[in-house]
């Protein structure tokens, strides 16, 4: 249901409508017409505008209004009051409720003839409980309050179609279902309650229980599902809403033990798979059980409807669901630097040389900061852990100056419309960057070393309060385009795993992290690669492990964090990289940014 490319003001568009009138070309005042009832829907200069058009017609004006491929919402509505005044109102309900499924924060139904008692009078209680449950799907549950309000003639229906009809219990269910969304939990107990004591069944009792579950009320939510179950044993889906009740009050052993009877019954029940990976990884946080979720999904691409338990998992972990924040004192003393300006800019004293992506990204961000190296500590952290083809820089003295040219122009746009600090999951980030698979090598490589300034939006703004941010999020994002770059090339021998692993083994820095994590989604989303990836973290983090006992090492939390996302991990080694992040945690914005940390992973 497309928008119309028009902007006219609602009562420049009734006006032009009027003229085409009076011109008797009907056709074109009715898209005038349902151009401003898409921007004034409950405006009465609209409605009478309408009603003037279908008289002019003498039919009754709904075949002004046709419904041809992808209609016009102006048009879906205009032509929902006109059925309705035709003596159609259940179909024109039917066109009000795709309209609120296209844009529910519209009062499309703000009318009359909706609200009014007649109208639960004139249908039958079986099409009303249909429409109200084609409402509840058109929505989010809960709906957002901003919503709400727009929703409210749906609810005005279902009460007066309870008063009609007090003893319907499909009614009464599909009443309450859209009560709850609503946020009139009570009103929701009380017609889901009066439903199954009318009309005992499965629905019913579902209904109830998620009335009682979003008032807190755990024990009758249960027991109402309980009932559910006795009605049907073989529908699994409320095995799964009892699993997930139990896990959200902390049973979670109970929630298990309901999942394996699902899965008992039919082991391939999606709802009941996902479920049971979800609260496996939530009983014991082995990421073995969200890998073999994705792997579900990607191997089921025809499941009834989408589910969010791996987004859910993922949401807000290191590496699984986000970037994890730089850490280090030149990092530190940079984001002091950018959000209090009574800190000013000073010295930073290291004894060891950082990692070069924070030195470039202090010297564009914060000129002025001085940053000295007393001393270079073994390893020499400015030295590659292995020789490799590819290598983003070069050290000057004391200063680090990239290897690589700068970027072009389109590819730089092209990634700032891509990066983005979190994401529901390493496959979803993957599909996400495909839109990068059409840049050459020394695009992705100069995008890693030269990251292009954070865009003028409202993320952009965001991210550029901490610009260490903003240049990991370029480099994770570029080393992801890697994974797509030239897959007509077997993986084996192909560009894509060489240029990764040089930069996974070149010298200690941010672009580690980002190619180790590229290499990781890899292994996400192809089965086949997940043995050697799994070696070159184990590798990888070892050598961490091994330099950080003679010199420190900044990015050895971050690759311990990143290690556990891997698939396929050795015992051992998952647990050399829980005593590393356990040594020194991956840190958190703090205050003003730890806000806008919070925000990011919500948008």
């Amino acid at each position: 249901m497309p928008e119309d490319d028009r902007s006219l003001p609602a009562a420049e568009e009734l006006a032009l409508a009027r003229l085409a009138m009076d011109d008797g070309d009907l056709r074109h005042a009715a898209g005038h017409v349902a151009a401003a009832l898409a921007q004034a829907p409950t405006l009465p200069e609209v409605h009478e505008t309408l009603a003037r058009l279908a008289a002019a017609d003498g039919t009754g004006g709904v075949d002004l209004f046709p419904l041809q491929g992808h209609a016009f919402v102006g048009a879906v509505v205009a032509r929902a009051h006109l059925l309705a005044a035709a003596g159609r109102p259940a179909e024109g309900l039917d066109l009000l409720v795709a309209a609120t499924g296209h844009a529910p924060g519209t009062g499309w139904a703000a009318v009359p003839w909706v609200t009014t008692p007649q109208l639960a009078e004139r249908l039958e209680p079986d099409r009303t409980a249909r429409i109200l449950m084609q409402v509840c799907a058109a929505v989010s549950d809960p709906v957002p309050r901003a919503d709400r309000a727009a929703l409210a003639p749906y609810l005005a229906l279902a009460r007066n179609a309870v008063t009609v009809h007090p003893e319907h219990g499909l009614l009464l269910g599909a009443a309450s279902a859209l009560a709850r969304r609503v946020g009139e939990v009570d009103l929701a107990i009380r017609w889901a309650a009066r439903g199954v004591r009318a009309e005992p069944s499965k629905i019913g009792e579902v209904w109830l229980g998620y009335a009682y579950r979003s008032a807190g009320r755990t024990r009758e939510a249960l027991a109402a599902l309980g009932r559910a179950v006795a009605h049907d044993p073989d529908d699994l889906t409320v095995y799964a809403d009892i699993a997930g009740t139990l896990a959200d009050n902390g049973r979670l052993d109970e929630a298990l033990e309901w999942i394996e009877r699902a899965l008992a019954r039919d082991p391939s029940f999606e709802c009941a798979v996902h479920t049971a990976h979800r609260l496996r990884h939530q009983r014991d946080g082995d990421v073995a059980h969200l890998v073999a979720l994705a792997d579900f999904v990607r191997e089921h691409p025809d499941d009834t409807h989408e589910h969010g338990d791996l987004a859910e998992s993922c949401r807000g972990r290191p590496w699984l669901g986000q970037v994890t924040p730089a850490t280090g004192p030149v990092v530190e003393a940079l984001r002091l630097a950018v959000t209090d300006e009574r800190a000013g800019l000073g010295t930073v004293r290291l004894d060891s040389p950082a990692p070069p992506s924070a030195l470039r990204t202090a010297a564009t961000a914060a000129p002025g900061l001085r940053i000295e190296v007393t001393g270079v500590p073994e390893p020499d952290p400015r030295e590659p852990r292995r020789a490799g083809a590819h290598s983003l820089w070069r050290h000057d003295g004391t200063t680090v100056v990239p290897a690589v040219p700068a970027p072009s122009a389109e590819a730089a746009a092209r990634l700032r419309q891509l990066a983005h600090p979190a994401w529901p999951h390493p496959p979803a980030a993957y599909d996400a960057a495909v839109g990068l698979a059409t840049l050459e090598l020394p695009d992705l490589l100069g995008l890693l070393a030269h990251p292009p300034e954070a865009p003028p939006t409202a993320l952009g703004r965001v991210l550029g309060q901490d610009p260490s941010l903003w240049v990991r999020c370029v480099q994770v994002w570029a080393c992801l385009g890697l994974l797509h770059h030239r897959t007509d090339e077997p993986w084996a021998g192909s560009t894509r795993r060489q240029v990764l692993l040089d930069l996974v083994w070149g010298v200690e820095d941010w672009v580690t992290e980002a190619a180790l994590f590229a290499l990781v989604t890899a292994a996400w989303v192809d089965p086949e690669v997940r043995p050697e990836v799994a070696r070159v973290v184990t590798e990888r983090l070892a050598d961490v492990a091994t330099v950080a006992r003679t010199r420190p090492v900044p990015i050895a939390p971050s690759l311990a964090h990143l290690s556990l996302a891997s698939p396929a991990l050795d015992p051992q080694t998952a647990a050399l990289a829980a005593t590393l992040t356990a040594s020194r945690a991956v840190p958190r914005p703090r205050s003003r940014l730890g806000r806008l940390w919070r925000r990011l992973r919500n948008r």
